[in-house]
């Protein structure tokens, strides 16, 4: 049977009823529950304070930074010598004197309250990966009946909120509660605002009551102190003796879908786990390159506007936004920063994508493959190394082959990616990831680098002894006096690498888009510092030499250390088969998965590098790969319920519905299109329900349990899936009880 254009239901073979509206009451119109809900989605109203921005040409209007409790308010709020103490921690990342805290936290306390905040909250990212606070009231009972706004110094230090109750591998118990944040000056506090009121959030470490790092910030700040250690000692041998510290600057490029918010709360899968666990692939994806970069929608571009009023206001420094390549994904890229208070101010971003897009009845999806068959979200982490005084050691100047300083922190960098590629992969490893990486969307989970023409061949002509002088910097004539000559760079743009060097920086390709930035870049600035290191003792051996002078000395360790670690550059297609042919002859790893690469964190080589940096202890290190592996098998768990449970109670019943009618339809041919799928279906949701029963999963080590998630559960989930999405394209439009990939990506 089929529904009529009328509304009424006709059965084949029998007489049709007369048309509705010749009948004395007449049946209203119900078309498909989704074509409804699609013109619902596509309106909407201007509702998003960013269209009552000010104008920000007047410079009267400007907000950047004004939530911030930043070092131009501290100079007006804060004694001199305060200040001036604060200053010191904040650029050169000296101890705070204790005894200045009260002082701060009371300009702290009247900032804060001014801008309407009655409550304080230490902000500290845990090994959830996501953010944490606490809030605490100003206001406290004066004994009168009425209350003081009061805020201490030690209220301001310290804070103890539950260690027992957040991801710890081992080391908090359950019965032991006890954990600390501590004030890190380094990272400006802030103002989160609320059409309710403010929060004054002040960020901060994580710490277990017997010293161990509990979050993603204290590493961090270690890496950060054990590379600049290590630069300095190397910057004394080249030469370089004006600087005081050097920092490591990253800045990410944040990729996110938006999706009506009306489609997302009908799917139990996008609400539960973050992705869809069913869809049929649309009749238009992004073959056709048409959104990318292309004219951003009215809703989208409102949206985008107040998300980057809220962020300048936090002080982050937004630059870019665009529409990526998948329909429905875009982009927001900041200027790189310090890379504690960037990664910092990364979490932020995704707070605020998140918080915005409901104000705009949207929601903004930051998993790293929300829908299948498209492509995924990642986050480029652009790293780079400077020094207080403003100099980059990875800027390669004009002519990168005498420019021994670049040459030899450039070698240093490719040295320790290549001797820790499997921890780097590690890193970024995550159930969202093992859908994205190496699925020619995204970088390979083979980690190589990527240097562009002109600085392989500087590297090759020092590897045979030969001088190689830089070319000078030529144009790009575009055949018409219209337009101008554009600057020729010396190397094309590789977006198949993971780990590409693009002009100043390097760019860490392979994050995931929903990942704290933090725990990469603790593991790039902790084999950057060991491999500065190392070559910075080969420098001073050959310094030593008599009649070697020093462009002698850096060419000849630069030639050693590019000789032994040249198998990690790679400028071709990562994506080809034939470059996972030649990695292997090369010595590289393909850790495909997260069970695969996880076990590198704690592998001797790892153990000793950050042993040695004191970054991370190896029960710090132990811990870490019990929480990540623990979180991939438990986030599997969950999406192996959710799936079993929609295609129980939705996709089943729905397809159930469709048979019966096609049984009084009377057409045997569909008949026999729809029962063999059914009957495949609910074998593969028995053999899924089976498979991810507890008692039937290994739990003798979480390394086991993540193992069988991705070698069983998985597999019985793809099975699933199938057969479902299958279905989708067979059952009737107006029984599907899930919303559709065609839907959800294409209405704006």
């Amino acid at each position: 049977m089929f529904s009529g254009l009328l509304g009424t239901t006709i059965a084949f073979g029998s007489t049709p009823p007369r048309p509705t509206f010749f009948q004395e009451e007449s049946i209203p119109l119900m078309p498909p529950r989704t074509r409804q809900h699609n013109v619902t989605a596509a309106q909407w109203s201007p509702n998003g304070g960013a269209l009552g921005s000010p104008d920000l040409t007047v410079a009267g209007n400007q907000v950047f930074g004004e939530n911030v409790f930043s070092p131009t308010v501290q100079r007006h709020r804060l004694p001199k010598h305060v200040y001036k103490a604060l200053a010191r921690t904040l650029a050169h990342g000296e101890a705070l004197d204790t005894s200045l805290a009260d002082a701060v936290a009371q300009a702290m306390r009247e900032w804060a309250m001014e801008k309407g905040a009655t409550h304080y909250t230490h902000w500290f990212q845990p090994l959830t990966g996501s953010t944490a606070e606490k809030h605490d009231s100003f206001y406290g009972p004066s004994g009168d009946g009425t209350a003081l706004a009061e805020f201490s110094g030690k209220e301001l230090i310290q804070g103890e909120p539950d260690a027992s109750s957040f991801p710890t591998g081992g080391i908090r118990a359950t019965f032991e509660a006890r954990g600390y944040t501590a004030w890190d000056p380094t990272s400006p506090a802030f103002i989160l605002e609320n059409p309710n009121g403010a929060l004054l959030c002040i960020p901060t470490a994580f710490t277990s009551w017997t010293g161990e790092a509990l979050d993603h910030k204290i590493p961090l700040l270690r890496s950060m102190d054990a590379l600049s250690g290590a630069a300095m000692r190397a910057l004394g041998e080249l030469g370089v003796d004006d600087a005081a510290r050097v920092f490591t600057t990253t800045g990410c490029e944040q990729e996110y879908f938006l999706i009506d918010e009306q489609y997302y709360f009908e799917r139990p899968d996008l609400v539960t786990t973050g992705r869809t666990l069913f869809g049929a692939k649309p009749p238009k994806g992004h073959e056709l390159d048409d959104h990318y970069f292309g004219s951003i929608p009215e809703r989208i571009l409102a949206y985008m506007l107040e998300v980057e009023l809220e962020l300048a206001k936090l002080g982050v420094p937004i630059k870019t936004r665009h529409n990526e390549v998948a329909p429905n994904q875009f982009e927001v890229a900041p200027i790189f920063e310090n890379s504690n208070v960037g990664s910092d101010h990364q979490m932020l971003t995704m707070q605020i994508l998140l918080n915005t897009a409901r104000r705009y009845g949207l929601v903004c999806l930051l998993h790293e493959k929300p829908f299948a068959g498209v492509n995924g979200s990642g986050k480029h982490n652009n790293w780079s190394m400077g020094t207080d005084t403003g100099l980059n050691l990875l800027e390669p100047g004009d002519t990168p082959a005498e420019n021994l300083q670049f040459l030899f922190f450039c070698t240093a960098v490719i040295k320790a990616v290549n001797e820790h590629q499997q921890l780097l992969r590690a890193s970024i490893a995550s159930a969202g990831q093992d859908h994205r990486l190496g699925a020619n969307e995204a970088p390979p989970a083979i980690i190589s680098i990527f240097l562009g023409a002109e600085l392989e061949k500087v590297f090759t002509a020092i590897e045979k002894g030969k001088t190689q002088a830089s070319k000078p910097g030529s144009f790009l004539g575009l055949g018409t006096p219209v337009l101008p000559p554009l600057p020729l760079h010396g190397g094309d743009r590789n977006r198949t690498s993971p780990f590409a060097f693009t002009g100043n920086k390097f760019e860490f390709r392979a994050l995931g888009s929903n990942q704290s930035p933090a725990f990469p870049n603790t593991v790039l600035n902790t084999i950057v510092a060991e491999s500065v290191d190392e070559m910075t003792d080969k420098l001073k051996a050959a310094l030593k030499r008599s009649g070697t002078t020093l462009e002698k000395a850096v060419t000849s360790v630069v030639k050693d250390a590019w000789t032994a670690n040249k198998q990690v550059v790679f400028d071709g297609d990562g994506y080809s088969e034939e470059w996972h042919a030649e990695a292997e002859k090369r010595g590289l790893a393909n850790l495909r998965t997260t069970p695969d690469a996880l076990p590198w964190l704690v592998e001797k080589s790892t153990l000793a590098a950050f042993k040695k940096y004191n970054v991370l202890s190896k029960r710090e290190l132990e811990a870490r790969y019990e929480v990540f592996t623990e979180q991939y098998a438990v986030n599997l768990n969950i999406e192996a319920e959710t799936e079993a449970s929609i295609a129980r109670t939705m996709v089943l019943p729905a397809a159930m519905r469709y048979l019966n009618e096609l049984r009084a339809s009377g057409l045997e041919e569909l008949l026999e299109e729809i029962e063999p799928l059914l009957k495949e279906l609910h074998y593969a949701l028995v053999k899924l329900e089976d498979a991810n029963l507890p008692e039937n999963q290994p739990d003798s080590s979480p390394q086991k349990w993540a193992v069988y998630m991705r070698d069983t559960v998985i597999a019985a989930m793809d099975d699933v899936r199938d057969v479902s999405d299958r279905l989708e394209k067979l059952v009737a439009d107006d029984l599907w009880p899930l919303p559709k990939y065609q839907e959800m990506l294409f209405i704006k």
